[in-house]
């Protein structure tokens, strides 16, 4: 063998093994968090917030091993436009088989409900299922401001609070841990309402430990949101959508594998609503930023 042959495979040979000690014990691959941002956190469905869309059921997030796929301009895999599971439908112009906007009457997750009439609220729960305890509070009041035992046509405010807490084991011994809570108040329900009005806030803590191919592992999600002024104008026959206000939504995933470097990625949407049929969308995920645009109502972002 030549010198300058040998000298190829020895250094061959150190490239190869720095890699696989940075297999070993670097840190890993940012597509680990793929599936934390498409997905909704366990037992999340349950807030009154901005994300999920109807239907959709919380599961929790573990490291995705998987193919990274190819990411669309607003940054998310498989050409998912929203994270944490979707932008509410309520936020895009309501359900798409028809109906207005935020037309619900509270929380529907317990399985009793008491109303006090000294304090003019109604709670829920807790009601515990699937090792998660829910339990939540509203309010309704007519245009006056009575308090009401439940929600009719003269129902003009909603107010609502929720909790959702608690801890699975699953059959392969991973453990996930919850705690969620959310506020939301809607205003403009009555039926003679031309104006629906909503402000907001939810928050979100998901964190799993367990074991895969890759090794020992622990995993955190911290999810948020916070709706500020969202109105819609009510006006029979027409589309109806929001035309003011903000939404800002926010998601931090870790992964830490036993001997490696936690693995962090951040994301933030901001969608403002300024009169016309298109929202902005502002996307900030790991420090790139995305100017955006929606299409209302029910349309799809699109980025530059």
């Amino acid at each position: 063998m030549t010198r300058s042959v040998r000298l190829l495979v020895l250094g061959g040979a150190a490239l190869l093994a720095a890699a696989c000690a940075d297999t070993i014990t670097g840190s890993l691959n940012a597509s680990l968090l793929n599936s934390a941002f498409t997905s909704t956190p366990l037992g999340f469905e349950s807030m009154a917030s901005s994300f999920s869309s109807s239907g959709t059921v919380g599961t929790a997030f573990m490291p995705d091993h998987g193919p990274g796929g190819e990411h669309g301009r607003n940054g998310l895999p498989g050409g998912v436009d929203f994270m944490g599971g979707g932008f509410g439908e309520d936020f895009l112009g309501g359900p798409m088989a028809g109906g207005r906007p935020f037309d619900h009457g509270g929380p529907s997750s317990a399985s009793t409900c008491v109303y006090a009439a000294s304090t003019g609220i109604v709670t829920c729960g807790p009601d515990t299922r699937g090792g998660l305890t829910i339990s939540s509070t509203v309010q309704y009041k007519t245009t006056a401001g009575v308090a009401q035992a439940a929600r009719d046509s003269t129902t003009n405010t909603v107010t609502t609070h929720s909790d959702v807490s608690g801890t699975i084991t699953r059959r392969d011994n991973s453990v996930t841990t919850v705690k969620h809570s959310s506020d939301q108040a809607i205003s403009g329900l009555a039926y003679n309402s031309t104006l629906r009005t909503v402000n907001g806030k939810s928050t979100g803590s998901e964190s799993s430990t367990g074991k895969d191919t890759a090794g020992t592992f622990s995993v955190a999600r911290v999810i948020g949101d916070t709706t500020s002024g969202v109105t819609i104008p009510i006006t029979s026959g027409k589309p109806t959508y929001p035309t003011a206000g903000s939404v800002i939504r926010s998601m931090k995933a870790t992964v830490t594998y036993s001997g490696k470097s936690p693995t962090t990625s951040t994301r933030r949407e901001v969608v403002t609503y300024d009169g016309s049929a298109t929202a902005k969308l502002v996307i900030t995920q790991d420090g790139t930023t995305r100017n955006c645009t929606l299409p209302l109502p029910h349309g799809h972002p699109t980025c530059s």
